[in-house]
């Protein structure tokens, strides 16, 4: 807890208006995820995490799928879905909640989800595609995608949730982002080319996120 309040109080550092990126790493310590949910996360505007880190913070918090012991193979996008989308609902900004978060980045090595709030950002697109981009080039340590040293492992189709009536998506090959919407959440799924036999696989996940955003364009107006 005390860890949480020391970044709460790093944060408030910063100048207001400026938007704050937080990169989740592996923990386990519960009790320390889930201070970190209730005092960290209303602090920052965009959040950056894997598959093991999404489950972990559900799990500690008691969000959905949080019964889930681990994932099994590809994690299903229905369930990663539901517990991006409670993040935001129940920790993210609303006209009655005094929260800074309106983006989550989500990547696991299959494909990347973007989820944000609708009215505060824009190009989501074009950013959860970059992020996908990143992860082979870096991976692979080469310049663009080498078709020969990459695969596709994404679902080429699924259901945008386990615990509602979700849509079912097929991808198409030439428009591989996809995207959908729900009560006020926008989530941009893009497929990674997984690089087969990769070299460079430290700082990943910083690697994609900050690609993301880099692309990414919010609105400091909200």
């Amino acid at each position: 807890v005390a860890a949480s309040c020391s970044v709460v109080a790093s944060i408030s550092d910063i100048p207001t208006g400026i938007p704050v990126h937080l990169e989740l790493a592996s923990m386990t310590n519960r009790e320390l995820m889930g201070s970190i949910v209730h005092q960290v996360f209303p602090a920052v505007t965009s959040l950056g995490l894997n598959e093991q880190e999404l489950l972990f913070l559900s799990q500690s918090a008691s969000g959905p799928h949080s019964s889930l012991s681990a994932w099994t193979g590809v994690p299903d996008v229905g369930m990663v879905s539901d517990i991006l989308f409670w993040i935001l609902k129940e920790h993210g900004r609303s006209e009655s909640r005094a929260s800074d978060l309106t983006r989550i980045h989500f990547h696991t090595l299959a494909y990347h989800i973007l989820a944000t709030v609708d009215g505060h950002w824009a190009n989501q697109l074009a950013a959860v595609a970059a992020g996908a981009r990143v992860a082979g080039t870096q991976a692979c340590a080469t310049a663009t995608i080498d078709t020969h040293r990459v695969s596709l492992r994404a679902p080429l189709e699924f259901v945008t949730s386990r615990s509602e009536a979700g849509s079912r998506i097929v991808l198409n090959p030439n428009e591989p982002v996809v995207e959908w919407h729900r009560e006020g959440v926008s989530f941009h799924f893009s497929p990674v080319l997984v690089c087969k036999d990769p070299v460079r696989t430290v700082g990943l996940g910083d690697a994609i996120s900050a690609e993301g955003l880099f692309y990414s364009e919010v609105h400091p107006h909200h």
